[in-house]
């Protein structure tokens, strides 16, 4: 009798699990309707073996999401709790919640790029007020719910039939066929670059396809070359749509980039020359450079384009369409500045349009910008059709002056400054000061018709720990100088907010007569106008901070941010600004095909 009545708990239970793998196959289709949302945001396809790609990986991925939620949470409970009522109505509180979260998760993942975390719900938690502003948010959790406590139920009623069929066996091994033949097919897809297949890696939640490094690499193979690269796309759209420029006069171009030139330090006591060249001249008095490092900074003033794009592959053989359309245009182009700045360039294209006359500063920068000036001025002296021409001094960066410079008197340093800081403070204030004579050296033996530009590369922080200075976004590190001579003499001050990213675009649309609508090319802003977007994107795809008018937020590559106040003294207690959060990355999305 006992054992009678154990195997009758065994067979109960038995169909209970069975009810419960049907009725999580059943929530993995509903989870694929839902989810087919997601290509909304990443697009469709273009090729056959994309479409293959992503039948075998979707119905993979939302049938192992659907069984995983079974196995957590619902399966336990079946062990513990084997009473058929109970079940069926967790199981479809619980499938209901879970196509929620999934319904959710496809519209943060529409407007901000990613999915669901504590990073993106913070976010997205001041996009609720409109989400939950109809009936919808009622309607549609009532109406999921209706539909699983009545499939439970159909489920439960047939289930001795359904297991009749013996067919269990078969789907099951179906489904484990795509979810296994989808991660393979993606091995051989990372392999060979073929993106419209890796264009999807982040397309569905908990989604992590294998790749073939690791496996490659411990077998000797290198997975850059090793295979064919059919099916490879070009996904980057840099230009949108073809450039049309005609330039109607052809200035002399001199872009003179000082890296570490803070804003703050342009004053008569310290940059007499630039000082006064600037009230002459177009002073542009809210300057931010595109980042706080060296590369950063240059990527934004010639590309541009924000920093997130940075990593994209494309620009390692993509050089500005700025510096092709003077090459298109018959100019000459060359560039001078010290030889270190070319170590680890990124990206690889960001110079390749120039030739290079690149001096050896390892043992003073001071000493490679005296020979790049002279450098400099030897060519110009040769060049017999229009020319355009990049200088980048580097002596602020290390603090450096040439042996014998007889320098300025120190003042009194800013409030604040340990005595460290104080130190260095005094020593950059040297080194602008001889900056600011070679300024004046370069800048007066110019012809004429010159259009000068004169700017810095990044701001400087008064410290001598490379990782705090490249982490530090403050004010201090990105405010610099611009000054632009044109050779009809406009003068004035501008005291609206620009940034390097309006650079590219002033030149091609003024000297090379481009007539595209900017955001073809760029991020959208211009130099000669205040922009229509409330912020500035400041640094790399890995650390950034977005600046606005009344506040400065940093964050990093995991998502953890900071707001601070407009001079980055003080940390405010507020959340981030989610319609700004979504044109920035919007911004970081839009120049890429979908």
């Amino acid at each position: 009798m006992v054992e009678r009545k154990q195997q009758l708990e065994r067979d109960k239970v038995s169909r209970l699990v069975n009810w419960g793998h049907w009725f999580a196959l059943f929530n993995g289709f509903l989870a694929l309707i839902v989810g087919s949302r997601y290509l909304e945001t990443v697009g469709l396809p273009e090729t056959l073996t994309g479409w293959g790609y992503l039948a075998l990986a979707s119905i993979g991925q939302f049938s192992f999401l659907a069984f995983l939620l079974y196995l957590l949470l619902i399966f336990p409970v079946t062990l513990l709790l084997p009473y058929s009522k109970i079940l069926r109505g967790l199981a479809a509180t619980v499938a209901t919640l879970g196509l929620c979260i999934l319904l959710y998760d496809t519209i943060v993942y529409d407007d901000y790029g990613v999915h669901l975390s504590p990073f993106a719900f913070d976010v997205a938690w001041a996009d609720l007020p409109s989400l939950l502003s109809g009936t919808s948010y009622i309607v549609t959790p009532i109406g999921i719910l209706a539909l699983e406590l009545t499939a439970a139920n159909f489920l439960w009623k047939r289930i001795v039939k359904i297991e009749k069929w013996r067919i269990g066996g078969k789907v099951a091994a179906v489904l484990g066929s795509c979810f296994i033949a989808s991660h393979l097919v993606h091995i051989w897809a990372d392999a060979a670059k073929v993106k419209d297949i890796t264009r999807y890696d982040d397309a569905y939640p908990l989604f992590y396809p294998a790749t073939a490094k690791s496996f490659m690499e411990s077998h000797g193979l290198d997975s850059a070359g090793g295979l064919s690269k059919l099916g490879e796309q070009q996904q980057l759209g840099y230009s949108l749509d073809a450039l049309s420029c005609k330039p109607q006069n052809k200035p002399n171009v001199l872009i003179v980039a000082v890296d570490a030139l803070r804003a703050d330090m342009l004053n008569p006591q310290t940059m007499p020359f630039l000082s006064n060249y600037g009230t002459d001249n177009q002073l542009f008095d809210k300057h931010l450079s595109g980042g706080n490092q060296f590369q950063s900074g240059m990527f934004s003033l010639f590309y541009g384009l924000q920093g997130s794009y940075m990593a994209a592959p494309d620009f390692q053989t993509i050089s500005p369409l700025l510096t092709q359309g003077f090459v298109t245009s018959g100019y000459a182009l060359k560039r001078f500045g010290p030889a270190s700045n070319e170590i680890n360039p990124r990206p690889l294209a960001l110079f390749n349009d120039f030739d290079a006359a690149l001096m050896d500063d390892s043992e003073s920068r001071a000493l490679a910008d005296i020979q790049s000036r002279e450098a400099f001025e030897e060519w110009r002296k040769q060049q017999t059709s229009p020319w355009f021409a990049l200088v980048n001094l580097g002596a602020p960066e290390t603090y450096d002056t040439p042996v014998g410079f007889a320098g300025i008197e120190t003042i009194k340093a800013p409030q604040g400054m340990a005595p460290a800081q104080r130190v260095l403070f005094s020593q950059y204030r040297q080194s602008l000061h001889f900056i600011d004579s070679e300024l004046k050296s370069l800048i007066n033996h110019l012809p004429a018709d010159t259009l000068v530009i004169i700017t810095g590369t990044s701001g400087k922080a008064f410290t001598s720990n490379e990782a705090e200075a490249r982490r530090d976004l403050s004010p201090q590190s990105v405010r610099v100088p611009l000054i632009i001579h044109w050779p009809g003499g406009e003068q004035a001050q501008v005291n609206y907010t620009t940034s390097h990213h309006g650079l590219a675009p002033t030149l091609m649309t003024r000297v090379l007569g481009c007539t595209n609508p900017i955001t073809d090319y760029s991020a959208g802003r211009q130099l000669l106008m205040p922009s229509e977007q409330p912020w500035v994107y400041v640094g790399d795809n890995r650390f950034f901070a977005i600046y606005q008018d009344d506040e400065i937020t940093v964050i990093d590559r995991h998502g953890k941010y900071d707001i601070y106040s407009s001079d980055f003294k003080t940390r405010l207690n507020k959340k981030l600004s989610a319609p700004d959060l979504i044109q920035v990355m919007r911004e970081g999305r839009r120049l890429y095909h979908q």
